[in-house]
């Protein structure tokens, strides 16, 4: 193992990046000399990368044990730095443990043990409890958000865990928000804060009012979706109820959306932000959990549906779009008798008469039923697309490889004749299922 490790600049090569921003470089050199750091930092400025580079010089090659452990409040989280790894070819095994797939999955991807785990409060204290790996060597603890997986439903399942770890020589906690109380169970004696909160510029930011005339805020929801046309951008909802209210409107006025919240099977979130990622659905209709820890492309706009209970959580949702250097608007839609809270009242009322075009989304997206463990790859895929498919390069969107399966996305108006071409074809030695997903 020990000559397959990756060196730094092998792996930012890797990622295509070619200057780390002044967050990830003091970042990386305190967590490399102190034993417990804080990173404050907005949504979308690369926390991951951030404590990633330098854990993984920290890992001893010759330890086949669980060294890092990594805990985050929701599977997406999980999914999305398990993949980063992957993509950073460290050398290290990676792997990622999460509620809503089944555990016999857990069981066998564990059985060769990883160097990072990676898992959500429940599932992680489940395998802590049944003692699946020796938790010994654990030297390393980052919890990622952690203001959400502190909260209090994750309190006991958290001290459960860290109580099982005595080893511990180094913590890292990562959050986009600032006044959270660190309990004392994390042991977090004398950390070093590193504070970028301070330097996100609200300028590209810009909050604006969308009055509804009637009680009900659908039609004024459907006009802003009219005059902002085809852009991308997420709707946001309190409660489950309003996503499906919102979700059955969108259908019968015939707007392609996807929609995302924690009732909805893990499956089914993953395609939905797999089809928003790669643009077959410009809208995205979600709870606050999509409000951080999700990899999603740069937002034109967010719509707050329904205004969240706290001001924190205006800010996050408010995060996924004027991220880094990009221009943002964040739509508040204002019911008839609807008082809105301090921190919005400045919000200036906007004109939504002009309406665009709307045009139907230009992609679809396939489903492969192939993926990693059957040794395919994304340029396997793209071959198959390209030779057998006859298409071009301009008519290959997003490829997203998974463990057992693989989604593309290729443009709408050949998506049925692609799907002919290529059903029951061979990718390697397996031959594979394609359809519309």
């Amino acid at each position: 193992m020990a000559n397959s490790i990756k060196g730094q600049q092998d792996i930012l090569t890797k990622l295509n990046i070619h200057v780390l921003n002044p967050m990830q470089e003091e970042a990386i050199s305190v967590i490399k000399t102190t034993t417990n750091t804080i990173i404050l930092s907005p949504t979308g400025t690369g926390k991951t990368l951030a404590f990633l580079l330098p854990i993984i010089k920290i890992l001893d090659p010759n330890c086949n044990e669980v060294q890092a452990l990594i805990i985050v409040p929701s599977r997406e989280l999980a999914i999305q730095i398990e993949q980063v790894v992957r993509t950073m070819g460290s050398g290290f095994k990676v792997n990622a443990v999460y509620g809503g797939r089944p555990m016999s999955k857990d069981k066998m991807e564990i059985k060769h043990v990883p160097s990072i785990l990676i898992g959500t409060p429940g599932r992680i204290a489940d395998h802590f409890g049944n003692e699946r790996f020796s938790k010994k060597n654990i030297k390393i603890l980052i919890l990622d958000e952690f203001d959400k997986s502190l909260e209090d439903g994750f309190e006991l399942e958290m001290r459960e865990i860290i109580n099982q770890l005595p080893h511990i020589n180094k913590r890292v906690l990562t959050s986009a928000t600032q006044s959270v109380k660190i309990p004392d169970f994390v042991r977090l004696d004398q950390p070093t804060t590193i504070n970028y909160l301070r330097e996100k510029i609200f300028s590209k930011l810009e909050v604006k009012s969308v009055l509804s005339s009637s009680k009900s805020k659908l039609p004024a929801l459907l006009d802003l979706i009219g005059y902002l046309g085809n852009q991308n951008g997420i709707i946001f909802c309190n409660l489950r109820s309003s996503i499906d209210q919102v979700s059955s409107f969108l259908d019968r006025n015939e707007l392609n959306h996807g929609c995302f919240s924690g009732g909805m099977e893990q499956k089914d979130r993953e395609r939905s932000l797999i089809k928003f990622r790669n643009g077959t659905n410009l809208i995205l209709i979600a709870t606050d959990l999509a409000s951080r820890g999700l990899d999603i492309p740069e937002l034109k706009f967010i719509i707050h549906y329904e205004l969240p209970r706290s001001e924190d959580e205006f800010v996050h949702r408010n995060g996924r779009t004027a991220r880094v250097d990009s221009k943002g608007t964040a739509y508040v839609l204002k019911g008839e008798s609807e008082d809105l809270p301090e921190y919005v009242k400045k919000a200036s009322f906007v004109d939504i008469s002009k309406k665009s075009n709307i045009k139907s989304p230009f992609w679809e997206t396939l489903f492969i039923s192939g993926g990693r463990k059957d040794k395919i790859s994304k340029g396997d895929i793209a071959g198959l697309f390209f030779k057998q498919g006859n298409i071009t390069k301009d008519q290959l969107g997003t490829i997203e490889l998974k463990q057992d399966c693989a989604f593309v996305a290729v443009p709408k108006i050949i998506a049925d004749s692609l799907v002919e071409k290529l059903n029951n074809t061979r990718l390697k030695k397996k031959k594979v299922r394609i359809t519309i997903l």
